[in-house]
């Protein structure tokens, strides 16, 4: 059952390989603020019926958190119009590896000193490799 995880994070980023060409596509057609803003109607109200029909946690509590943990929704924001603008310019796979590049390196970073509440796991010379051929691969991509 463990590999039922990673499986379904390979669907995400199927998922997101997908949204960052319709996004970007809506983008010329309605603007890059505007793409952003539809994208997250739609998927806002997706949630809320989610959360209504499905939904098993307890929404009112979320006034009880510490305030930083609401910035993911801005996060979320400037990633989806960081995504309409860039598709276009330097296509999907560009982009993807731009983001996972990005994504892996402040991942390290979190883990190796366990910020935001995570769990302490140590960076190392084989993730740093990994890292480093993740950005020779952006460059070939993006080299003519």
């Amino acid at each position: 059952m463990k590999f039922i995880f990673p499986l379904l994070a390979v669907i995400g980023g199927i998922a997101i390989a997908f949204q960052v060409q319709i996004n970007g596509t809506l983008g010329k057609r309605v603007g890059a603020i505007e793409s952003a803003f539809v994208s997250f109607c739609i998927g806002t109200a997706a949630l809320f019926f989610m959360t209504l029909f499905f939904g098993r946690g307890n929404i009112i509590s979320v006034g009880t958190v510490p305030k930083w943990q609401l910035f993911g929704g801005l996060l979320g924001a400037f990633y989806v119009y960081m995504s309409v603008l860039v598709v276009p310019k330097i296509g999907v796979a560009s982009t993807l590896i731009g983001v996972v590049a990005g994504q892996i390196v402040i991942g390290a970073l979190i883990d190796h000193f366990g910020l935001l509440g995570g769990n302490q796991i140590p960076l190392d010379g084989k993730k740093i490799m990994a890292i480093l051929l993740l950005f020779v691969s952006l460059y070939l991509f993006n080299h003519k």
